[in-house]
């Protein structure tokens, strides 16, 4: 099996269909189509139950309640596929670990079925079929990207959602706009026996992953790599190869999983960007996976960096 046919929202199968988008009577019909469902979601916190994704019809009474513009995801298995934003929508109380790191908390609509809750995305998506993982996290990046521009970056003026959510046009200058990705690096750097980890502050206590950064513009992957162990470890790279990627809707990341080569071992850590970086060895990271060690705590399952290492660790990564 392909290294990318392992990672979490790696690719389900979704037919896109982008051919429908721009043919608004074709998207009334399919929603009517019987099969048709809609993936509620709520700050990004994507509709859930005992069985994967709380799908519900396309009209729904909380959702025609709404008035929320739906974005058509595609076709899964031939049926149609939507996503409406429910963020609007004030529960009776709010934790306050909203938007943390880790937020275990869940929310019940009372117009919703109710065993169907608002959960975190990181704390279900490994439980989700690879089909139902891609068509949450297209959902989560796409109203995403709605809900911040909601604006012309031209004049300003408040800008239309077009082509079933994929475009945003102004009506004032006639700017299009598309939904961002962000290209980010994440790199599995070795010296010989041992890699390169490192935690970022407000990471939970004894985390560590591979080290990751913003691709920035005019420059290459292959440069990105090089440029990011050395700002933040103050590592020297070599040859640089490419692994696989992972579509990383937090909010809206490409991550483009790498491995390098260290020509240099001795740290110098950027603070500003890492709170602690180490190399670890093979035998140390595989008791840190056994749950044998406190102090190493491995990437989060469902996380590029997890499979990874743990590829490397079986020393499968070619």
């Amino acid at each position: 099996m392909r290294l990318s046919e392992q990672v979490t929202f790696g690719g389900g199968g979704l037919d896109r269909a982008a051919h429908l988008r721009a043919d608004p009577a074709a998207l009334d019909g399919l929603r009517t189509t019987p099969g048709a469902c809609t993936l509620p979601l709520w700050r990004g916190k994507p509709l859930v139950c005992s069985g994967g994704l709380g799908w519900i019809a396309p009209d729904h009474p909380v959702l025609t309640a709404s008035g929320g513009d739906a974005v058509f995801l595609g076709l899964a298995e031939g049926a149609p596929r939507f996503a409406v934003d429910l963020s609007d929508w004030q529960p009776a109380e709010l934790p306050d670990t909203l938007g943390a790191f880790l937020d275990p908390s869940e929310q019940r609509h009372p117009g919703l079925p109710e065993a169907h809750v608002f959960a975190e995305l990181r704390r279900v998506m490994t439980g989700l079929s690879p089909l139902e993982a891609e068509l949450a996290a297209t959902a989560r990046a796409v109203l995403g990207w709605h809900a911040t521009h909601r604006f012309c970056a031209r004049c300003g003026t408040a800008s239309q959602p077009e082509q079933a959510g994929w475009q945003r046009i102004c009506p004032d200058c006639g700017a299009a706009h598309f939904p961002r990705t962000d290209p980010v690096v994440i790199m599995l750097i070795t010296d010989g026996n041992s890699v390169l980890l490192g935690r970022g502050p407000g990471w939970p206590e004894g985390m560590f992953s591979l080290l990751a950064g913003f691709v920035e513009p005019g420059e290459t992957v292959e440069a990105a790599v090089r440029r990011e162990v050395a700002e933040e470890a103050g590592i020297r790279v070599a040859e640089v190869g490419y692994l696989a990627s992972q579509p990383w809707p937090f909010p809206s990341s490409l991550m483009i999983g790498c491995r390098g080569r260290a020509t240099s071992h001795e740290i110098t850590l950027d603070p500003a960007e890492l709170e602690a970086a180490r190399w670890v060895s093979r035998e140390d990271l595989l008791a840190a996976f056994a749950g044998e060690r406190t102090d190493i705590l491995p990437a989060r399952k469902g996380a590029i960096a997890h499979v990874i290492l743990r590829l490397w660790l079986a020393d499968r990564l070619d």
